[in-house]
C-alpha cells in the first residue's frame, strides 16, 4: 500500500466514478480500476460496490476513506514540517467561486498567492452553478447567499451589500421609479435571474422594519448567469438587484444608475464551505485564509463612504 494508491482510491470514492477519477489523476480508467482492486486485495475487504452505472462505497470503504484522507493530509504536511517558509507548501487545491467574484476579485489577486507558494497548483472553478463540493471533488467553495448544504463546515466571510440598478436607456424609456407603488403599477419590469431558467415570478426584494418583503413584477427576459444579468440591465431590458461590489465603477461612470436606494434588498452572506475532516491539509487552510482575506478586504473597502475611498 502506498500513498499514490490511497490518492487513487480517495478520488474514486469522493467522485463516485472511476472515469472521473481517471480524468482527474491523468490515468487510464483501467489503471485506476486495477489500483483499487489491488488495494482491496491487500486489505482483504470490498471498498466499493460497482455496477455498470454506479459506484457506491461500502461501510468498510467509508471507514477506510476517512483514515486515508487523514493520512494523506498528514503526508502532505510532513513534506513541509521542518520548513517555516510558505514556499515549502506543495500540492493541488481545487476551489470554486462565483463567476463575478472569480473574474473581478480572486483571479486578479491570485498571482500574489502563487508567488508566495510556488509549489502549489490551484484549479479554480468559476461559475454561477452551485457545484456539489464532495461529488465534484472540490476542496472548498465560496458561496454567496443563504446556505442550503448540510454536512459541510461553514466559515462566514462577510456580508455583501446589494443595490437596485437600472441603465440610462431603461430610465429614459420607463422613467424613474419613485416608490413601491410605482413597482406595483406594471409600468416597470425586472430582469429575472434563474439558474435553471425556471418561470417563477420575478420579485423585487426589499427590507421593511427588519423583515424581508417582495413585490411581484413583470419580466421580459430571464437569464441564468451574472454576466448576462448585468448585460441585460445595461441593454435596458429591465432593472436588476445586484451586489454593489463590482458595480461601483459602472455607477461612477453613469453606465448604471441606482434607483430606490431606500428599498434595497438584504445583504448577501458570503461563506467558505469545506468538507469536515479530522485535519484540514495545511495548504488548504493557507489558501482559505488567503481567500477569506481577499474577499474581506474588498467588502471592507466597499462599505466605506465614497469620500474615504
Amino acid at each position: 500500500m502506498d500513498l499514490d494508491s490511497l490518492r487513487t482510491y480517495v478520488q474514486v470514492a469522493e467522485l463516485a466514478s472511476f472515469t472521473r477519477a481517471a480524468e482527474r489523476l491523468g490515468l487510464t480508467r483501467a489503471r485506476v480500476s486495477a489500483v483499487v482492486q489491488q488495494l482491496e486485495a491487500t486489505l482483504g475487504t470490498r471498498l466499493l460496490q460497482r455496477t455498470t452505472r454506479t459506484v457506491r462505497i461500502t461501510p468498510d470503504g467509508e471507514a477506510f476513506l476517512e483514515r486515508a484522507q487523514a493520512l494523506l493530509a498528514e503526508a502532505d504536511d510532513l513534506q513541509s514540517l521542518f520548513s517555516r517558509q510558505p514556499a515549502a507548501l506543495r500540492g493541488r487545491i481545487r476551489a470554486d467561486v462565483p463567476l463575478q467574484l472569480g473574474a473581478r476579485l480572486v483571479l486578479p489577486r491570485l498571482p500574489e498567492f502563487l508567488a508566495a507558494h510556488p509549489l502549489l497548483e490551484v484549479d479554480l472553478g468559476s461559475t454561477d452553478r452551485r457545484v456539489d463540493l464532495v461529488h465534484d471533488g472540490f476542496d472548498c467553495v465560496l458561496r454567496v447567499g443563504v446556505l442550503q448544504e448540510s454536512g459541510l463546515v461553514a466559515r462566514p466571510v462577510g456580508q455583501m451589500a446589494q443595490a437596485n440598478l437600472a441603465s440610462p436607456a431603461y430610465l429614459g424609456s420607463h422613467g424613474h421609479p419613485r416608490n413601491l407603488d410605482d413597482l406595483r403599477s406594471g409600468r416597470h419590469r425586472l430582469v429575472r435571474y434563474s439558474s435553471r431558467l425556471a418561470g417563477w415570478p420575478a420579485l423585487w426584494e426589499y427590507v421593511e422594519n427588519g423583515e424581508p418583503r417582495s413585490v411581484v413584477m413583470p419580466a421580459a427576459v430571464t437569464v441564468n448567469n451574472t454576466l448576462a444579468y448585468e448585460a441585460a440591465c445595461r441593454a435596458g431590458l429591465g432593472m436588476i438587484q445586484a451586489p454593489v461590489l463590482g458595480h461601483r465603477e459602472a455607477l461612477a461612470r453613469g453606465e448604471l444608475v441606482e434607483v430606490l436606494p431606500q428599498w434595497r434588498p438584504a445583504p448577501l452572506p458570503i461563506t467558505l464551505l469545506y468538507a469536515h475532516r479530522r485535519q484540514v491539509p495545511r495548504r488548504l487552510q493557507v489558501f482559505m485564509d488567503w481567500l477569506a482575506g481577499v474577499v474581506g478586504e474588498a467588502l471592507s473597502a466597499d462599505q466605506r463612504p465614497p469620500e474615504d475611498r
